[in-house]
């Protein structure tokens, strides 16, 4: 187990960024077809195929997830991919055509300093290219891929991973683009929200503060205004070899996205994107529901540790009022 989404047999992740841009893409690619869902609980979020992830559609598989900065922008992303795919002849085949399958969402990192101006044409979709291209059973935290622009409320944000076992060896993996609105510490601490669920001090072993204070309890937001709402997202992708079907794993990423509550502060805000994906490998059979209940909880711990690891691992941008890194402050 290495704490990455990748302990998932079957799954790798890419990344793909610029940092002039100060934004990137990240992939996760699934060896073969996964069964997939979607939970959405932000106000205002931008998926590429989310109807498709519907239960009661038809194509239950998706070959991989894209992840990506620049707003509507990167929703592009996903062509990329969707490219890299069709070369090597993966696809949802409807005789002799071939179709890759691949839902992405995008968070918006447009105002970070970095260089945006980019002509005709953004560099999504070649971003995106390269991600899959790049897809390994190992890759980096922090400010990578989708995770290079992003920011929390008073720090820079990133990508972050973690996974975990049921009690009957089921694995399940969790991978976040921490873009929020709030922040992921708490107060002006260096104590993270979701530090009850940490692990072998994965993001610094502070636990919590000795007692709370009204101050902590503040609303603290990107910014420092409610109107710069709409300038964050999280987006999280959790992968499971449990067997489940296109209804289960929705409840999956239903039960997955509390995992955003217990690390984010406050979270699913109106103008939000906050998008759980949920994939199963179809390796091991569980409980439909006390096996599914138990899984839930665990991919939600999960997320929230991959969120808090996503601030932990950052690097602060190179550009003029960029935010600190939790390092830089605290490390």
């Amino acid at each position: 187990m290495k704490n990455l989404l990748t302990d998932v047999t079957g799954v790798r992740v890419g990344h793909a960024d610029d940092r002039a841009l100060g934004s990137g893409v990240t992939t996760i690619l699934f060896d073969n077809p996964a069964v997939a869902a979607i939970d959405v609980r932000g106000g205002g979020p931008g998926i590429r195929e989310g109807a498709l992830l519907d239960p009661v559609n038809v194509v239950e598989k998706v070959d991989a997830i894209a992840l990506s900065g620049g707003s509507a922008f990167g929703l592009e992303a996903a062509d990329g991919v969707q490219a890299w795919l069709a070369e090597q002849g993966r696809g949802f085949r409807i005789r002799e055509a071939i179709v890759p399958i691949v839902p992405g969402a995008i968070c918006f990192d447009l105002l970070n300093g970095g260089n945006k101006h980019w002509g005709r044409f953004a560099p999504y979709r070649d971003l995106g290219y390269a991600a899959a291209a790049a897809a390994s059973t190992s890759f980096a935290l922090g400010s990578v891929g989708a995770g290079l622009g992003a920011s929390v409320a008073n720090l820079k944000g990133g990508l972050g991973s973690a996974s975990a076992k049921t009690e009957d060896g089921v694995c399940v993996g969790a991978i976040a683009v921490v873009n929020a609105v709030g922040t992921t510490t708490i107060g002006d601490g260096p104590w993270f929200w979701a530090a009850p669920f940490e692990i072998d001090a994965e993001f610094g072993g502070r636990g919590m503060p000795a007692s709370f204070t009204s101050d902590m309890l503040k609303m603290r937001l990107k910014g420092g205004a409610a109107a710069n709402a709409s300038e964050n997202t999280t987006l999280a992708v959790v992968v499971t070899d449990a067997a489940l079907t296109k209804p289960q794993a929705q409840r999956l990423a239903m039960i997955a996205q509390t995992g955003f509550a217990r690390a984010i502060y406050p979270v699913h805000a109106p103008l939000d994107g906050d998008v759980v994906f949920a994939a199963a490998t179809g390796e091991k059979a569980i409980d439909p529901l006390i096996g599914l209940t138990e899984l839930g909880m665990v991919a939600a711990n999960a997320v929230a540790r991959a969120i808090a690891r996503g601030v932990f691992a950052a690097t602060a941008l190179p550009f003029p009022g960029a935010l600190p890194a939790w390092k830089d402050r605290f490390g």
